[in-house]
């Protein structure tokens, strides 16, 4: 909740500055209005909770009456909700509550329309840390609106030893050794998850013989070679995989058995759902 009030407080100061002039300069100060989220486009609602609290933050003589729920489809004509209180107050939240409904609801969106393609699999369709700066924990929300799954938030709360990683430390043994010894020097991360990135079956290879780790990222690898690793993996490990995978090819690449499917996209190069705040006239 603290992060969602500085988001809030640092996003309207943004917006507001010194003050809305031309609400101040149109709206007589004892104005009342409505106002109604209106869906112009089919999709998945995500940010209403979030809606429902920047409209207290603005103004809490606003009043928000809630008609559809986070993660429930929505089709054009379709009303969010309605919003009733001081005009400018209203004004105020109006784009606030736009840019993020729609963002929110874009991801959302996509995330089912992956899901859909993986129906009748057991594949988990995951994001990744390619979010915007600042607002990673909305963007992940609405992945899990949109029925999908976290990957790890941040650098904090997991140990994935990409290829960078592995080239700095000396390759992938060394890599896997020093991410074990850190869990045992470091008592209280002890529980992270060590994850190593394979560039190729030679590397899931050498990785099946170490071992100690709990998933393996099979990183841009084609259809062919991702079911050669899985059956090499033969379940021991976890299995990710990651690179090139698009809402063309995802059912091609779920059908190979992998656990999950990790996708920048979801966050990082999504469309926003169409969704308008309007006046309720008199």
């Amino acid at each position: 909740m603290n992060d969602l009030d500085s988001f809030i407080n640092n996003a309207l100061a943004e917006d507001i500055g010194e003050g809305d002039h031309t609400s101040l300069a149109c709206i007589p100060t004892k104005a009342i209005g409505s106002a109604q989220l209106l869906v112009k486009e089919k999709g998945i609602a995500a940010g209403v909770e979030l809606a429902s609290l920047i409209a207290k933050k603005t103004d809490p003589k606003l009043r928000l009456r809630l008609l559809i729920k986070d993660g429930a489809r929505i089709k054009p004509g379709d009303v969010i909700f309605t919003l009733h209180g001081p005009t400018r107050s209203i004004l105020k939240a109006e784009r606030l509550i736009l840019n993020c409904m729609q963002r929110m609801s874009g991801i959302a969106t996509k995330t089912d329309q992956l899901l859909q393609l993986c129906k009748g699999t057991n594949v988990k369709v995951m994001d990744t840390r390619k979010t915007t700066p600042g607002i990673r924990f909305l963007e992940k929300w609405a992945v899990k609106i949109g029925g999908g799954n976290n990957h790890r938030f941040g650098l904090y709360d997991m140990i994935l030893i990409k290829d960078n990683h592995i080239d700095y430390a000396g390759g992938i043994s060394p890599a896997i050794e020093a991410a074990i010894n850190y869990r045992k020097k470091h008592r209280k991360y002890s529980g992270l998850k060590i994850e190593i990135e394979a560039r190729n079956l030679a590397e899931v290879k050498q990785i099946m013989t170490i071992g100690n780790i709990d998933r393996i990222m099979l990183d841009n690898f084609s259809i062919s070679d991702i079911k050669k690793a899985v059956r090499l993996i033969k379940g021991k490990y976890e299995t990710e995989a990651s690179g090139g995978i698009t809402e063309k090819n995802i059912r091609n690449y779920a059908r190979c058995g992998v656990d999950y499917i990790s996708i920048g996209a979801l966050t990082h190069s999504i469309k926003s759902l169409d969704l308008s705040l309007k006046a309720c006239k008199k």
